[in-house]
């Protein structure tokens, strides 16, 4: 969330934000820009949703979802000045962040590259002693835990609901025409299945199971509001 960039709009934040738990901020790398920033900060904290940091590489054209050869040095870099570009505005509400997600390409990148995970746990474990790192949840997250632990930074998992997945746990790459679910229906069942730690398809067609402690949906998903309006109905009812 926090998306939008001066005259660009991105998403229905003020629609959006009553409905979730956490809220992924981005931190002017990829998305959103100064005043947009301290408006959802604003917002979160008046529907009292956690605010999470949402740093990226520094790729406005490409939304951050371009991979960009950044030493591990940089990474951590990045994200520190991220994370203090926000938090600057939470202070000032008087809020703090809860959590970092990364987002985009550098978000996968961690996945598969030790010292760019080391980087981005150092960038928690420097910014605040106990905030979280939020990691994609799969099959084996036992790589993510053993250094998380090493370094005394906090883990979260997070699954997505209108994402596609692999058998192990990884998402369906964008360039495929079908890692965005186009159903809202498949949307609100792969969440829901999710959030219930049941399994649902990959797809490959194969039941999958993921131990998550959050689960996102995209803003920049066309059906984002709706989706989210039935899956906070139907969980608020179970």
């Amino acid at each position: 969330m926090g998306e939008s960039f001066g005259a660009w709009q991105m998403g229905d934040d003020t629609l959006v934000m009553p409905l979730i738990d956490q809220a992924n901020l981005a931190c002017g790398f990829h998305a959103g820009d100064p005043l947009t920033m301290q408006r959802s900060v604003a917002l979160a904290q008046q529907h009292g949703v956690q605010i999470g940091a949402h740093p990226a590489y520094p790729d406005l054209q490409g939304f951050g979802r371009r991979h960009l050869r950044c030493s591990a040095e940089e990474v951590e870099a990045l994200i520190l000045y991220q994370l203090g570009a926000l938090d600057a505005f939470c202070q000032a509400a008087g809020s703090r962040l809860a959590y970092v997600k990364p987002h985009g390409a550098l978000y996968h990148d961690l996945l598969a590259d030790d010292l760019l995970l080391a980087a981005a746990l150092g960038a928690c474990a420097r910014f605040r002693r106990g905030l979280p790192l939020m990691l994609l949840a799969r099959v084996d997250n036992a790589r993510e835990q053993r250094l998380a632990d090493a370094m005394g930074v906090p883990v979260l998992f997070e699954a997505f609901a209108d994402r596609a997945y692999q058998s192990d746990g990884r998402l369906v790459p964008r360039s495929q025409p079908s890692a965005v679910h186009a159903e809202a229906e498949q949307t609100i069942a792969q969440g829901l299945a999710i959030a219930r730690g049941e399994a649902f398809v990959d797809c490959n067609g194969q039941a999958l199971q993921l131990n998550a402690d959050s689960l996102c949906v995209h803003g920049d998903n066309p059906q984002a509001l709706a989706v989210l309006r039935r899956l906070r109905a139907l969980l608020d009812c179970t």
